[in-house]
């Protein structure tokens, strides 16, 4: 670990934002200063050395897992197609206690296939997070822009609420967000106890003008905040959530071509730069100790 700047409490970063394998990754995180990071699945199941060693590389390295990603396309489906994704779903929850991650990210269907109704949306969310409930975990469901029924996180947040499950809560991405141009008025009716992980990331233009454009600019130019052209935009979600008692973790999820093309290290730092900003500037917090930033309140 960097003794210069010790480990950041609040911020952490997502694998899915740098290129290498999962010890690579690991040590990019570890030395830059971070005390976290986002795992996906894939870190898991390619790891060369099979699942198992890399289980135990993720336990080793010493950072603390914010979550385990994703499970896609699963509410709304019937027959064997639920039946399918019941079991993909029991796969992810048993890798997700594996890492000893607390919460399981799911993102909204964009399946063809998938009943729009809200209720049945619900049911099943509900049924997923009874299937947690024995490893100890959280699901924190996510609206994708892109989503078939459920695309903007207040409409995530109703069928959070009409499922009321204890251990079913929101997951936030600030660039779907963005993307959609969805008010932040709406953060403030959101119960903090029920966010249960925040993603966070901007991209190089203001807005995008399809659909086509938002994927292709979700999963390949995403860049790290106060790197793109919505630094207002993150100021004022990190400080919305802040002002409305969330005290979770946060996790840069930076898909970017370019990133991949970067050593892990140097991608690492510039997550850095964007943990400061938002955690000294942004949110104005001190330095308690000499050598260690501290970005998130006790309690």
């Amino acid at each position: 670990m960097n003794p210069r700047i010790g480990n950041i409490e609040g911020f952490g970063l997502d694998t899915i934002s740098l290129a290498g394998s999962l010890s690579a990754k690991l040590t990019a995180v570890r030395d830059a200063g971070f005390g976290q990071l986002m795992l996906s699945a894939r870190d898991l199941t390619t790891h060369p050395e099979g699942v198992d060693a890399a289980i135990a590389a993720v336990r080793a390295s010493g950072l603390r897992v914010t979550g385990f990603q994703v499970l896609r396309d699963f509410e709304g489906l019937e027959g064997h197609l639920r039946d399918y994704k019941v079991d993909v779903a029991k796969s992810m929850l048993e890798l997700c206690a594996a890492v000893r991650a607390p919460v399981l990210l799911v993102c909204s269907s964009t399946s063809k296939h998938a009943s729009a109704d809200l209720d049945v949306i619900a049911a099943d969310l509900r049924q997923l997070a009874m299937l947690a409930v024995p490893l100890g975990l959280k699901i924190a469901y996510e609206a994708l822009s892109w989503g078939r029924t459920v695309s903007d996180f207040p409409m995530a947040w109703d069928v959070v609420m009409r499922a009321d499950a204890p251990n079913l809560g929101l997951g936030l991405d600030s660039f779907h967000l963005f993307a959609t141009q969805t008010p932040m008025d709406g953060i403030d009716e959101l119960d903090p106890r029920r966010i249960f992980l925040v993603q966070l990331a901007d991209f190089m233009w203001q807005e995008v003008r399809s659909i086509e454009e938002r994927i292709a600019t979700a999963r390949h130019f995403r860049v790290f905040p106060g790197e793109g052209v919505h630094s207002d935009q993150v100021a004022e979600l990190v400080t919305r959530l802040d002002r409305l008692g969330y005290r979770g973790d946060y996790s840069f999820e930076v898909f970017n071509d370019d990133y991949q093309q970067m050593p892990p290290a140097t991608v690492a730092a510039r997550a850095l730069r964007s943990a400061i900003w938002l955690g000294e500037t942004v949110l104005q917090r001190s330095v308690p100790l000499p050598g260690r930033i501290r970005l998130r309140r006790p309690g």
